[in-house]
């Protein structure tokens, strides 16, 4: 075989498998060989020991609808719980839901993952579907006053890529059907009806704060017996 086509035919091999890595890179993969350990956003001082954890995805609508109620709930039982928001983005159906991710745990770097994390879902119909939603979010960043070479680069590491890897790697240890928004009360799992109205099919605050104190009830009563 010619000594120049075989020259050619590895080159496009090579260009072909790096293309591939960097796509692989770019979008996020459920694979995490890194070691890297899931993250740990976590808000409230938690007196009661009772931890209320959200897997959810930035793209996802549901999740949105989830956000207030949540937020308002958690804000009342500050003092009580700790809330723990972790990575699932579901690409297949929402492709720029691993971007979304990416931008949090940028911010989560320089000490601002929640104020990230609340400006993706209030602004989420902004760049859920944009073409390019790096350029919007270095505009959060902006707003955030974070310093933004830092934020571009980490938003494009690999040490962020792989702590949403490792996200995702810890919910497939839950055996849960991957849908979002998924929650966990004190590690069991929650079916999202528990906080939401029965009429509307709607999260409400005020359901969310009834199932987490029937739980901290729960807890507080069996330390007592013991």
């Amino acid at each position: 075989m010619d000594k120049r086509f075989l020259a050619i035919l590895a080159v496009i091999i090579i260009i072909f498998v790096g293309f591939a890595a960097f796509s692989n890179h770019s979008k996020g993969t459920s694979s995490n060989t890194s070691g890297a350990q899931p993250t740990s956003h976590i808000e409230g001082q938690g007196k009661s020991g009772v931890k209320l954890v959200e897997y959810g995805d930035y793209q996802c609508p549901v999740c949105e609808a989830y956000y207030q109620p949540v937020k308002q709930a958690v804000s009342q039982l500050n003092s009580q719980i700790y809330f723990q928001f972790r990575n699932l983005p579901l690409v297949s159906i929402h492709p720029n839901a691993f971007a979304g991710a990416r931008a949090a745990e940028a911010a989560g770097l320089q000490g601002k993952y929640w104020q990230m994390h609340d400006l993706l879902y209030d602004n989420q119909s902004s760049w859920a579907e944009s073409s390019n939603p790096q350029s919007m979010f270095d505009g959060y960043a902006q707003q955030l006053k974070l310093n933004l070479n830092q934020f571009k680069q980490d938003y494009a590491s690999s040490k962020v890529n792989d702590a949403i890897n490792a996200d995702l790697n810890a919910f497939s240890k839950t055996n849960q059907e991957e849908a979002t928004p998924t929650f966990f009360l004190d590690g069991k799992y929650i079916n999202n009806s528990q906080f939401s109205d029965p009429q509307t099919g709607l999260p409400q605050a005020s359901k969310i704060v009834a199932v987490v104190q029937a739980e901290i009830a729960k807890k507080t009563s069996a330390a007592k017996s013991h």
